[in-house]
């Protein structure tokens, strides 16, 4: 796997450019805030130790330690891998009111977090499998 993009190399980027970085299914998602279809993700009921990346950018976002089985059809994380590794937006698409949770490198997005977690922090990243890529 390559070295995760810089900011510099982000800002210099077209989106052809994602285009060509990206699988058109990574690429809806990521850049056009798309979400795949829940039981569907690779990662979903993966629980093997390591630290997922973002699908873009490459950048640390969740360590394995954080996730749980929240049976609602994504991978769920109850904490993020640092406190800048993530950008959270109030999202009020699609007659919702929801947090987006964004790659704060690269913008890309990952899905959603809710506060109806059932750890400790009350939290669960409610993340697209197709945006995340797990290093063990």
């Amino acid at each position: 796997m390559s070295n995760t993009l810089t900011a510099s190399d982000i800002a210099h980027m077209s989106e052809h450019d994602w285009q060509n970085r990206l699988s058109p299914d990574e690429y809806y998602v990521l850049r056009q805030k798309g979400t795949e279809r829940p039981f569907t993700g690779i990662y979903t009921d993966v629980f093997e130790a390591g630290v997922y990346h973002c699908k873009g950018c490459h950048a640390k976002l969740f360590d394995s330690s954080s996730k749980f089985h929240s049976g609602c059809g994504w991978p769920s994380f109850d904490r993020k891998i640092s406190d800048t590794a993530l950008t959270e937006t109030l999202d009020l698409s699609h007659g919702m009111r929801r947090i987006e949770v964004t790659c704060t490198n690269c913008g890309g997005h990952l899905g959603h977090v809710f506060d109806d977690g059932i750890t400790d922090t009350g939290l669960r990243y409610c993340i697209n499998s197709i945006a995340i890529d797990l290093q063990k």
